[in-house]
């Protein structure tokens, strides 16, 4: 009987191990496991649960503008900037100051949203740059290829200097029924209640209403942004106060129907034409960005709490929640437990209505803290020329926060889709049995998630492919894939799963059989295996 470490020699000395016999599938199986996984101590910055719904706020002080140089070079703000998107892979990136030329030394100030769209799109996916000539060289997609951020939103409200932006891995859609998926900023609203009236502040409240897989998700989400008047003045503090309340308000009245099932019950906010609708029980609102909180520090009540908790904290009368309780703004620390968002102070928020949505965990990322606090730089971060520990600071004065979601799912999702489950699973410690689903479906232009669950965290698993179903005896159980190939092991993470995503539908037509074999003390010879999937690539 072989001993553990044995295993995966033996198969190896008996079987082929060769990559010439790989489909280009599997290359990419192995190219985006790395970041496939929340473990930063081993550079894993990934979402740990793959269905939740990854949002990111950041105020990129002027980097992302038509002026900006868009290459790869020492000190460069733009390649920073797409090194750590690329690195975070947001589901939903909410911008603050975009588009200010006069960073750069134009003094020309905002973008068009024309010219802005198309920076934007430069960013992500690189190409020609028609503002400055020549190829873009640093862009997302070159950092992360399979990750895409393909619907695009730029306010048209400015301030003379800079626009906000909500970029989304899934289109837009009219959620509520007045024709508009995008809003620059909330309709005008009379005053009423707690709110002065008006609109959202400075720079606008923008909104972007966004239709998540039917597949997946029960429901679908609506996102807000805002960058709220920046100063210590007193004239400062009741701009951000009066734009807050006004949200609150919004929020609760346009999307909520304030607790009376009805749109606008108060016939207070000049929507036009009106919606007809209120959100469904399962689609909620997650309002974030640069709010400039500073007054919860000297007992203030700030932006934060406004439009979180409205007028009455706590409850269930005039809060921002689906049920009139209050929101919840995040408590994200970076690696080093540092809540600071901008210097020493935290002024960028997230929040969401936490009646509906769960969180899985909330983080500021912030590279010159990674390497004291035990962690490793994700991948895509390791050929920045300047070093990866100056990133954040290269790329803005701001430090990105990011929220993983867990919205409400279909039950079985969309799982398995593209496999049939062929059984053989062989349990592992504590009699947990490995599982093994395919989730998406892998015909052309869509991707699919591969991802393990159930096995014993922190150890090895060892991805084993082949081109028939012809199960094998094993270590006390059967492996099925026949000729088994074994590939390079990977990492398991601390919640005993691992998530390979991205993985592209495109390239059928393909049937292969795979199965996971992970290392595990406490199973039976050392040994636990998942169930084998026959999964087929169209």
């Amino acid at each position: 009987m072989l001993d553990q470490e044995d295993w995966p020699a033996y198969l190896c000395s008996n079987w082929v191990l060769d990559m010439r016999f790989l489909s280009p599938v599997f290359v990419l199986l192995l190219a985006f496991s790395a970041q496939a996984q929340w473990n930063p101590s081993l550079g894993q910055w990934g979402k740990e649960k793959p269905d939740d719904l990854r949002v990111m706020t950041w105020n990129v002080q002027d980097t992302l503008c038509s002026s900006n140089p868009k290459l790869e070079m020492p000190f460069s703000a733009w390649e920073a900037l797409a090194r750590i998107v690329a690195s975070l892979k947001p589901d939903v990136l909410i911008l603050q100051e975009c588009g200010d030329n006069s960073g750069n030394g134009t003094g020309s100030g905002a973008d068009s949203t024309f010219t802005l769209s198309a920076t934007l799109e430069l960013f992500i996916h690189g190409g020609i740059d028609p503002f400055l000539g020549g190829s873009v060289t640093a862009y997302v997609q070159k950092y992360a290829p399979s990750f895409d951020l393909p619907y695009v939103f730029v306010s048209a409200e400015s301030d003379g200097w800079n626009r906000n932006c909500i970029l989304s891995r899934y289109p837009f859609a009219d959620l509520n029924g007045d024709g508009k998926s995008e809003y620059s900023d909330m309709p005008i609203l009379l005053p009423d209640k707690y709110a002065t009236g008006f609109d959202g502040g400075l720079r606008g409240f923008g909104i972007a209403e966004i239709d998540l897989p039917d597949s997946l998700y029960v429901g679908d989400v609506v996102v807000g942004n805002s960058h709220l008047k920046a100063g210590s003045s007193s004239s400062d503090h009741a701009q951000r106060i009066d734009a807050a309340q006004n949200i609150a308000y919004f929020i609760d009245h346009f999307y909520n129907g304030a607790g009376t099932g009805m749109v606008d019950p108060n016939n207070v906010i000049t929507d036009n034409p009106p919606a007809t609708n209120i959100l469904d029980a399962d689609t909620v609102v997650i309002a974030g960005g640069d709010w400039n909180e500073d007054e919860g520090a000297n007992g203030m009540k700030g932006p934060a709490d406004w439009i979180t908790m409205a007028q009455i904290q706590g409850g269930t009368s005039d809060g921002t929640d689906k049920d009139g309780s209050d929101m919840v703004f995040d408590g994200a620390i970076d690696l080093a437990g540092n809540s600071h968002s901008k210097g020493t102070s935290k002024l960028d928020y997230l929040s969401w209505q936490d009646s509906v949505v769960g969180l899985t965990r909330d983080i500021i990322f912030n590279s010159s803290t990674i390497m004291g606090a035990g962690g490793q730089f994700p991948p895509e971060l390791m050929g920045f020329q300047t070093a990866p520990s100056l990133a954040s600071g290269m790329a803005s004065d701001h430090r990105p926060v990011v929220a993983d979601l867990t919205l409400p799912l279909v039950p079985g999702g969309s799982c398995n889709q593209s496999a049939v489950n062929l059984g053989f699973a062989k349990a592992g410690s504590g009699g947990l049995v490995p599982e093994f689903e395919v989730c998406g479906v892998l015909a052309p232009g869509s991707t699919a998630e591969f991802r393990l669950t159930n096995a014993v965290p922190f150890s090895l698993a060892y991805p084993v492919i082949g081109f028939v179903s012809l199960p094998l005896p094993f270590k006390g159980g059967f492996l099925v894939p026949n000729p088994p190939i074994i590939l390079t092991p990977l990492p398991v993470n601390v919640v005993g799963s691992l998530v390979i995503p991205g993985v592209d539908g495109g390239l059928g037509p393909l049937v292969i059989v795979m199965q996971w074999g992970i290392v595990d003390s406490g199973a039976t010879h050392g040994v636990s295996l998942s169930n084998a999937l026959q999964v087929t690539w169209l």
